[in-house]
Order: C-alpha cells, then structure tokens, then sequence
C-alpha cells in the first residue's frame, strides 16, 4: 500500500464517518423548513448519538448473542462499503479486493443481520419488520446490480474506482443508458434508507414503519451504532450516486494534492444531494406497503431498459 493510497483509504472512511450524520441533519433540517417547522439543529444527529452512547443498553432476558452483535456487524458493513466507494479519490487499497458486486453483498449481509436480530427476541413487530425488509432487499437488490452492470458495461469493469475513472475522464456526453440507469438507482435508495415514498423515517405507526419496527429492542451504545449505521448508508448511497453519475472533481491516483480540493468539492455534492432529497421528501405521499413492490418493480424495468440502451445503441 503506498503511502498516497493509505492516506486516500483514510480519509474516505473518516470522512464517511465524519460527514454522515451531518448529512442526516442537513436532510432533516430542510424537510422541516419545507414544513414550515423550525426543525431540529444541524448538528442534532451527532448530539443524539452522544446521547445515546453514554446510556445503558438494556437487553431482554430472551435475547441471543445474535442480538448483540448485531449492531457492530451492521455499523462496520456500512463503515467497509464507504471505505470502497470513491468518495475523495480513485487510490484506494480496499477496492482491489472488493467490486461493486460485493459492495451489494455487504448491504446484503447487514440486512440479514439486523432481520434476524429483529426476530430474534420474538416480538410481533420486530417480525414484521424484518418479513418487510427482506421483502424491500430481494427486490431492490437486482435493480441495484443491474445498475451498476449498466455502468460496467460502459466502462469495461465491475471496479467502483475504474467505473468512475472511465466516466470522469471522458468527454462529456449524455449516456441514455446511464439516464435510465440513474432513475432506476433513485427509486431503490428511497427504498434501501426507508425513505419517503417507501418508509417515512419519522413514524412509529406499526402499520407502516419499516426500519423502526426492526430497532424497537435496542437502546444505549446497541441504538446508537444502528442509527450511526442507518446515517452511513444513507452516505454511502448519495456517494454511490455522485461516483456514478457524478464523478467529477474525485481526485486521481498519484495526486495527492487534488484531495484538498475533492473534500469541498464532495460536501457540495451532498449538500445539493440533500437539498433534493428533503425536497422530494417533502411533495410525496407514502404509498401503502403494497404498492412497494411495483414501485421497485418500475426500478428494475428502468435499469434493464437502460442495459439494454446500451447494448442496442452503445450509449
């Protein structure tokens, strides 16, 4: 690992560790000003997790070792999927052993942890809400490997990093592929971070909540890994959408120099990110859970079409 490339690796994850729960603040603090509500501070997520860090975690008397490592299983899948998402540059040591295929794997692996945490202590909601989210990932999965298949195709490899130095460093063009492609991508991060229209972050009605169902059991240092986790996915996702639809001002392998200037560069991105992410937010309705999966369907047949843009007309 060369020195450049461990200081690139480094500051991706501390900056994803850093910038996550600002960003949840920066969503909720324009979701409440399109309300007309004051709203929480900005800087109110990192307060919570202090919050909730220096309280007891209290475990039921049923619960497995499942349960309680749960919480460190999810935070660290989400800490390694930004460790390997370009974010500030394309040198990065942990993208040699890890694609975007299995960068799917491990958003995969912790839904199946916190699912079965959630059923572990045997409550009807905690079930409910896991019988839910694995509905939500068997059928936003295929969609989100289909787009980032689209965007292989394009660039000739399954490499997050080469993706985004194939599509930065090229003329700019408008790809219908990738227009398509970045529809289809939209509608599962709505999904994946039970957001509105799938799931509304804010309720705790046992009818419509998703996620919420799935931590009602935890509390103290458990709860506050598994929001830090829910804010580093929801991180992990808007840097997913800037490397691949947005990947200028990502710094290039040997220039060290050019990270000084992608930090700022990146915080916009997000801050415009979240901006839009607040206001769709906030001129949608939820949908019933029902109708859940043919709004992921939709997702799925917007991606295949946008592979099959590709393949017909090569843009």
């Amino acid at each position: 690992m060369s020195p450049t490339g461990f200081l690139s690796q480094a500051l991706a994850i501390l900056a994803a560790l850093v910038l996550a729960p600002l960003l949840m603040g920066w969503v909720n603090q324009w979701r409440a000003w399109f309300q007309n509500r004051r709203g929480p501070g900005l800087l109110q997520p990192y307060r919570t997790l202090n919050k909730l860090f220096v309280k007891e975690s209290v475990v039921a008397e049923t619960a497995s070792p499942l349960f309680r490592a749960a919480p460190y299983v999810v935070f660290g899948c989400m800490a390694l999927s930004c460790g390997i998402i370009p974010t500030l540059s394309t040198e990065l040591p942990l993208s040699l052993a890890a694609d975007a295929i299995a960068l799917v794997g491990l958003f995969a692996v912790a839904r199946v942890f916190i699912s079965l945490a959630a059923m572990d202590i045997g409550t009807a909601f905690g079930s409910l809400g896991a019988r839910r989210e694995m509905l939500i990932g068997f059928l936003a999965e295929p969609a989100l490997l289909t787009v980032f298949f689209t965007a292989s195709l394009i660039s000739g490899s399954t490499a997050l990093t080469s993706i985004v130095e194939s599509l930065a460093h090229r003329e700019f063009a408008i790809y219908p592929s990738l227009a398509f492609a970045g529809l289809a991508f939209s509608f599962v991060s709505f999904a994946e971070n039970a957001r509105v229209p799938v799931d509304n972050p804010a309720t705790h009605l046992e009818l419509t909540m998703i996620h919420e169902a799935l931590i009602l059991e935890y509390s103290g240092r458990h709860l506050a890994l598994i929001e830090w986790a829910a804010a580093l996915k929801l991180f992990a996702y808007s840097c997913i959408g800037l490397a691949l639809f947005f990947p200028w001002g990502i710094a290039k392998v040997q220039d060290p120099g050019a990270l000084l200037y992608a930090v700022p560069v990146l915080v916009g991105k997000l801050a415009i990110g979240g901006f839009l992410l607040a206001l769709i937010e906030s001129v949608s309705a939820k949908m019933r859970i029902f109708r859940v999966p043919e709004f992921l369907a939709t997702a799925f047949l917007l991606a295949v079409i946008g592979m099959l843009v590709h393949f017909l007309l090569g843009a």
